[in-house]
């Protein structure tokens, strides 16, 4: 725990906002807030203004995170390292708070909001004060009774109701259980106490409803059916309004695609829910029709004052007003501060101050958005903005203190090993605070502009330019030297991993694990194209990091979702986790560019009888020397229509099972006969581990279908015109010296720098902002929209010397059992001085009984076959086993004393944020 008292100057940063004051509205009808989305004074500032920095410095704009940003919350500051907030709520009281926390030590933490100090942790860990039997947190809560004397937490099957002490720990927890319908279960959202406190309304996710419990007996009393997904739940009087993220039910023709056994209305192309509504339940009358009150799209927050419910629509960027007297929406409050982009700032909590001013959080602008407010039928005007920590996610007031709970708090800086930072090693934090005047709050709203690199003129569109060809035009729709766009797509490694062992860059040797003797060929792309040591995946895992690049977000329903991850983790199949305006691809089609895709964000595959991992492998190797067909078609598709139309047949998604170098030889034989589209996107997935081969061999195996790859394209008559961008989907699998999120990638192009190390902040997200400018490709929110192109790492001058693969230096085949029938791999000696690589792993006698152990456990990670997860495992779990397997049993992993079995890893008790078992 880490308390830092933050105190900022009143009279810095002004600026001269416009239309600060909105005309009054006489109609009581939809009111469209034309707020000030625009100001003027603000200090010109983009993704450049990093430099050279890292993740986790502190400069005079703030800390540096992960996502193109700077923290430097208002107000004082309680660092929290137990995890990710994903919920809180203050007791009744006001001096404890209770926060629902995951990917750290504990499930629940119990705060003194006066001493900023943790009172209790409860969770499934044997340290934890207070043991539960699930560590897994829904999207909302925890909820307190009207009398402060129960706490309800909820989870994936109902809640755990606790006994409140006198100091505000918590004792006796009791399962209050909602049984699963099918295969659905509760995956409860926000619950509500009854004045009198007897009953305790429950928005149950999972299953599309809303019941009424018994609070002392926990039984269900009464269950009404609302929309899809409801999340929050406020009562009004005898009225609940419950927000329903996925809408309203679909109706017959629509299109649809589905979330958790629901089929919800959609967009084709964006794949997008079109509906967003509010449930309006009479708990007097029992036979009373559930009414519906049509809001924004992912409305999330609910919260009621003064005869008035607020809701955040978080992907429509606004919030709706709702007047109880006539259950109509009355007002619409925009929350799109910059006015280049219209989605991306992601509004998901609210409430109303007794002063009259409204506050509403913007998850992904790191921001409190002021409005003065009067009541629902005097139109909100804006005031500006308060800077918060990283992803700030519930807001209330205690007195005159207004208190947030910022999800990542300062990013992944928890302290838990000397020798890196991991991913998963995320904070949280509280933000305090007395709100300040007006003219203060105006004063920061500059702040908040420069943290997040909004400027007024970045997102330039050219019209019928006819500005001479450059690799990476300034402006959007000039036309560039590139035409052919390859985007590379791997799993999980940090650059510490990979190119630890590099001197010319800024490694630490002690924790890499996959060097040059495992990954020869993105040492040699290293070499030629340059090395670039201080680029950063944005999400933690796979859930969030292919989100990021196909979607330049994580949007809020999947941020939120990390407490259990039940309802979906990879959003691939379901429509909750789809931006409205759209992906990568419909971007690319919409700007009239073709598009192929191999396996990226595909989530559908379908195997033929004996398409074991042995057998493709000798299948590749077959298709490679005569170039005949594949023996063991594969299946594959996705549940978005629009990726189904541009998706190549054949080309496996995540599956560990399935060489890399069988992914590769299925794009070849494409790729020879139909050749390149505009934007190019692949899923090689083996770098993850976990299949039939050790990972050491895995590893291998995607670094030489990756090279081959390369090699294929810069030996065409394609070359000249493009450019590879070979990307981890996230950094989660291991430590780095710098941070967790730090990551290998690479840029490979004639126009590419050739030979160089590029220390400047890149992110996945100025990543995709560059193939985006590349191909005239509109920007998909404030994020990408705010990102500055990686101008300095092309060139202007082509050099087309090719890349020629270098052969594997470690065996594709160790530690496959039975071996292929094609034989083992033998990699020849690249030092002619050299003995051949071992072509089988064997385990030192010392460790074999724990390698067993390691091995048992592995059979439970779900890792390979047709029921494959990504990220299922356990991480630190994962992190030791892999670790382990490529050291070949002999040394412990960074940090530790010796060799762990599964159950001995420090964070073993921690469930996977991914696993959904």
């Amino acid at each position: 725990m880490q308390v830092i008292r933050q105190r900022r100057s009143t009279e810095k940063e002004q600026i001269t906002l416009l239309g600060r004051r909105v005309g009054r509205r006489t109609a009581l009808v939809t009111a469209c807030i034309t707020v000030a989305l625009g100001v003027t004074g603000t200090a010109v500032a983009s993704t450049q203004q990093f430099g050279t920095q890292q993740v986790g410095q502190v400069t005079s704009k703030g800390q540096v995170v992960a996502d193109d940003q700077y923290i430097d919350p208002y107000g004082a500051r309680t660092v929290i390292n137990d995890g990710k907030i994903m919920s809180s709520t203050v007791s009744p009281d006001g001096s404890t708070l209770a926060a629902a926390v995951t990917d750290g030590d504990a499930a629940l933490v119990i705060m003194d909001l006066k001493t900023g100090q943790v009172k209790q942790k409860v969770g499934t860990n044997a340290a934890d004060t207070l043991r539960i039997s699930s560590a897994s947190v829904g999207q909302e809560g925890p909820t307190y009774s009207p009398d402060g004397k129960q706490l309800w937490l909820g989870q994936s099957d109902g809640y755990t109701k606790f006994t409140v002490n006198a100091d505000g720990t918590l004792a006796n927890p009791v399962a209050v259980s909602i049984p699963a319908v099918g295969a659905a279960h509760a995956l409860v959202g926000a619950a509500v106490f009854s004045a009198d406190g007897s009953t305790v309304y429950a928005a149950v996710n999972g299953q599309n409803k809303v019941v009424a419990i018994d609070a002392a007996t926990g039984t269900v009393k009464q269950t009404w059916t609302t929309g899809t997904a409801p999340r929050g739940i406020v009562l009004v009087g005898s009225k609940l309004y419950v927000s329903n993220e996925g809408g309203r039910p679909a109706k017959p023709g629509e299109t649809t695609i589905n979330s958790y056994g629901t089929n919800v209305p959609a967009n084709p192309e964006t794949g997008a829910s079109t509906t967003g509504t509010v449930s309006v339940i009479n708990t007097a009358d029992a036979s009373a029709a559930v009414g519906t009150i049509d809001v924004g799209l992912h409305p999330t927050a609910v919260y009621a004052k003064n005869g008035t419910v607020f809701v955040t629509n978080t992907a429509d960027n606004n919030v709706s007003v709702i007047s109880t007297d006539r259950d109509k929406v009355v007002q619409t409050i925009a929350t799109q501060p910059w006015p280049e982009a219209s989605v991306g700032y992601e509004p998901n909590a609210v409430t109303l101050t007794d002063d009259g001013h409204l506050l509403v959080t913007l998850g992904r602008a790191n921001a409190v958005a002021v409005y003065k407010y009067t009541d629902a039928h005097e139109p909100a005007s804006y005031v500006g903005l308060l800077p918060t920590d990283y992803f700030p996610a519930e807001i209330t007031t205690v007195g005159k203190q207004v208190v947030v709970s910022n999800t990542r708090g300062i990013d992944a800086r928890r302290p838990t090993t000397a020798a890196g930072h991991g991913t998963h090693d995320t904070t949280s934090s509280l933000t305090q605070f007395t709100l300040p005047s007006d003219k203060v709050i105006r004063s920061y709203t500059s702040k908040v502009f420069q943290q997040n690199g909004w400027t007024n003129n970045d997102v330039k569109v050219a019209h019928g330019s006819k500005a001479k060809a450059v690799p990476v035009p300034k402006r959007i729709g000039d036309p560039s030297t590139i035409k052919h766009v390859f985007l590379l797509v791997k799993e999980n490694r940090t650059y510490d991993q990979v190119f630890g062992d590099m001197p010319q860059g800024n490694g630490d040797p002690s924790v890499t694990q996959f060097g040059a003797n495992v990954t020869p060929n993105q040492h040699a792309l290293a070499s030629q194209f340059g090395l670039y040591d201080n680029f950063y995946d944005v999400g933690t895992n796979s859930a969030e990091g292919h989100n990021w690049l196909t979607q330049s977000d994580n949007p809020e329903y999947t941020e939120s979702s990390a407490g259990e991850y039940t309802r979906s983790y990879d959003t691939e199949n379901d429509v909750l986790g789809h931006q409205k305006t759209g992906f990568i691809w419909t971007g690319a089609e919409a700007a009239g560019q073709s598009v192929k895709d191999y396996g990226e964000f595909q989530s559908l595959e379908t195997k033929p009888a004996g398409a074991t991992w042995q057998n493709l492998y000798c299948d590749a190797k077959t298709m490679q020397t005569t170039g005949s067909q594949t023996q063991y078609p594969i299946q594959t598709g996705s549940a978005i229509p629009s990726l189904n139309k541009v998706s190549v047949p054949g080309f496996p998604l995540f599956d560990t099972s399935v060489p890399d170098v069988y992914k590769e030889q299925v794009w070849q034989q494409d790729f020879e006969k139909n050749g390149p589209a505009n934007l190019n996107m692949f899923w090689y997935s083996n770098d993850h581990t976990g299949g039939p081969a050790n990972s050491a061999a895995q590893v291998a195996d995607n670094d030489l279908a990756v090279g081959r790859t390369i090699d294929t394209i810069t030996h065409s008559k394609y070359w000249k015109d493009s450019a590879i961008f070979v990307v981890e989907d996230d950094s989660q699998a291991g430590l780095d010296h710098v941070d967790g999120h730090r990551a290998p990638i690479q840029i490979i192009s004639p126009y590419a720098q050739h030979g160089t190390v590029d220390s400047h902040y890149y992110s996945q997200i100025t990543m995709m902002r560059t193939i985006e400018q590349i191909l005239g490709i509109q920007p998909m929110n404030q994020r990408d929209s705010a990102a500055t192109p990686m101008y300095g790492a092309f060139q202007s001058k082509p050099d087309y010397t090719p890349f020629t693969a270098v052969p594997n230096k470690t065996s594709l085949t160790l530690g496959v059992s039975p071996a292929p029938t094609c034989g083992v791999d033998t990699p020849a000696a690249q030092d002619p001085a050299a003995a051949p690589a071992p072509t089988s792993a064997v385990v030192p006698a010392a460790e074999k009984s724990v390698a067993a152990q390691w091995t048992a456990w592995k059979s439970h990670q779900r890792l390979t076959g047709d029921k494959a997860v990504p990220d299922f495992a356990n991480p630190e779990q994962m992190n030791r086993y892999t670790w382990y397997d490529s050291h070949n049993w002999s040394t412990p992993y960074p940090g530790d004393s010796k060799i762990l079995a599964p159950n001995d890893v420090p964070g073993a008790y921690v469930p996977s944020s991914e696993n959904d078992g």
